[in-house]
Parts: structure tokens; C-alpha cells; sequence
């Protein structure tokens, strides 16, 4: 099993260590980098969240205990930053960084394993998630964020009815749900497409780390990577065993509350005025330390 994690991990870990050395070498200039988050995002990501979804075979049982246990978790975990704000005073700059290091996920890891180890039953679960989550965490995070810029809801609303991931999850569930079938040509273009993917999208999350902050708040950075990469999927396990969640359903909760926060929210950051200098340096930190982590999670989780 040992054996078995390390191969699913090791080409993670080679694609992120090659997107940052490309990076750090300027072989490649700054606009592919660009260009390539550009591509991912709106065109090869959402097609392989799509194709996920539009030939899974879902049970309504399944969906509802996912949802019951990443909204418990969450919330949890959301009261339980806000009481600590009250009680250390944080300013909102400093805060939205925290929030989001907690309640966001980089999806290009989390794909990239759960394709590797639960295929394509684990993939369709994990995409359920992420039609959950990723309005869900943008809101929290735009909020915690909100003492430096005010937007209005409607705002926030239309940024995610335009999320290219949101739209692709949801037009794969509906689908599904129609009944129909994909005409094989067209099946196999998009499969083509999603296979580039994960690849070009693990490379650009090795290309976005920064290590110049580091030596900044090192207390703080310490209990931010334990927070999120040992506690949360901790309690993910415990509230899972609670429920009687199943066993696969189980293993991709816990996995995806292992994940190190998304490389996104640097940006989100910057846009709304926050700390981006230690974001970016919670970012990478996570990234690393996931390398450590992610192993000893997988270990006791299969």
C-alpha cells in the first residue's frame, strides 16, 4: 500500500517541482504562465469536471452525506476562526488570508490523486464537492476579505454564476440526469482535452510558489500548515465515522480536507486588498509541507 501511494504521489510532486525550477530558470516567459492558468481554468478543467459527472453513477444518498459533512466542517471551522478574530483583534486583511489558508483547496492536487487511486467513481464524488465548495469558500472568503473593499452580493453572485468550474460540474449533472449519452467522438475529444489538464494545471501551481516571506510570522505560518493539512482532515475523519459515512465517500472527504489551500487565492488576495505577501507565503508552505502530509493521511486512510 506504501508502494502504492508513493507512485500516486511521486508524479505530483516531479510536475509542481518542475513547473517551479521552469519558473525560476525563465526558460519560459511569464505571459505562457499565464496564458496556461488562462487555458486551464476556463477551457481544459471544466471539460474534464464535465465528463466526470455526465457518466457517473451517483446514488442521492451519497450526495446528501458529502454535503451534510463538508457544511458541518466548514462551518465549524469558520465560527471557530471568527470567534479567534474577535479574541486577537486581526484586521481583515490579515484575516481573509487566514480563512482562506482554512476553507479553500487547491483542485489540480486533489483531482490529480483521487484519479490515481478511486478512478472515475472517486473523480464524480469529488466533483460533487466541488460544485459545493467552490461557491461556498468564495463567499466565505470574499466576506472575510470584505473590511478592505466592499462588493456588493450581487457582485459576488454573478462571479460565480460565470465560474467556468462551476458551470462545467453543473452542466455534467444535468447531463447525467437527462439520461442521454455522449456520442463517442465527442467522448473521446473531451477525454482528450481533460487528459491535459491536470499536467499543465500541477505545473502552474509549482510555478506560483514564492518562498521570500517566510522568515515573516513563522509561529503563525507553523499552526496555519498544521491547522489545515493535519487537524482538517481530522476532524473530517471523526464527523465521517460519526455519520456512518461509507467507506469511499469517507476516503474523499478526508482526502480532500488534506489539501493544501489553492494557489487562486493569492490573487483573491491582492483584489481585495489583503496581505498577499503572506498568502502567497502560506500558499507555498502548505504546497511543500502537502508533499509530507498527504503520504501519512493516505496511509492510514487506505
Amino acid at each position: 500500500m506504501t508502494h502504492l501511494i508513493f507512485i500516486a504521489l511521486f508524479p505530483l510532486i516531479a510536475l509542481i517541482a518542475m513547473g517551479y525550477l521552469l519558473k525560476q530558470s525563465r526558460m519560459l516567459d511569464e505571459p505562457f504562465w499565464k496564458g496556461a492558468e488562462k487555458l486551464n481554468y476556463y477551457i481544459l478543467f471544466p471539460s474534464m469536471l464535465f465528463l466526470n459527472l455526465a457518466t457517473a453513477n451517483i446514488e442521492a444518498k451519497s450526495i446528501a452525506q458529502i454535503l451534510s459533512v463538508v457544511g458541518i466542517i466548514v462551518a465549524l471551522v469558520s465560527c471557530l476562526l471568527y470567534a479567534l478574530r474577535g479574541y486577537f483583534k486581526t484586521p481583515a486583511v490579515r484575516f481573509g488570508v487566514y480563512m482562506q489558508s482554512m476553507v479553500r483547496f487547491n483542485t489540480y492536487i486533489g483531482l490529480a490523486l483521487v484519479a490515481a487511486l478511486f478512478q472515475v467513481q472517486g473523480m464524480a464524488l469529488f466533483a460533487i464537492i466541488l460544485v459545493f465548495c467552490i461557491p461556498l469558500v468564495n463567499v466565505l472568503s470574499v466576506l472575510a476579505l470584505s473590511d478592505t473593499k466592499t462588493l456588493q452580493a450581487k457582485q459576488i453572485l454573478w462571479s460565480l454564476m460565470k465560474n467556468p468550474l462551476i458551470l462545467g460540474c453543473i452542466v455534467g449533472g444535468l447531463f447525467n440526469l437527462s439520461g442521454l449519452s455522449l456520442w463517442e467522438g465527442a467522448a473521446h475529444f473531451i477525454r482528450q482535452i481533460a487528459l491535459c489538464s491536470l499536467p499543465l494545471g500541477l505545473m502552474c501551481v509549482g510555478a506560483a510558489l514564492q518562498f521570500n516571506g517566510l522568515q515573516r510570522n513563522v509561529f503563525a505560518l507553523a499552526l496555519n500548515v498544521f491547522g489545515r493539512l493535519l487537524f482538517m482532515p481530522a476532524l473530517a475523519w471523526l464527523i465521517c465515522q460519526s455519520l456512518n459515512v461509507p467507506v469511499l465517500e469517507s476516503q474523499i472527504l478526508v482526502l480532500f480536507f488534506a489539501l493544501p489551500t489553492a494557489s487562486a487565492a493569492y490573487v483573491l488576495t491582492q483584489v481585495l486588498g489583503g496581505d498577499s505577501r503572506l498568502m502567497a507565503s502560506i500558499i507555498s508552505l502548505q504546497t511543500v509541507f502537502a508533499a509530507l502530509t498527504l503520504p501519512i493521511v493516505l496511509w492510514l486512510l487506505i
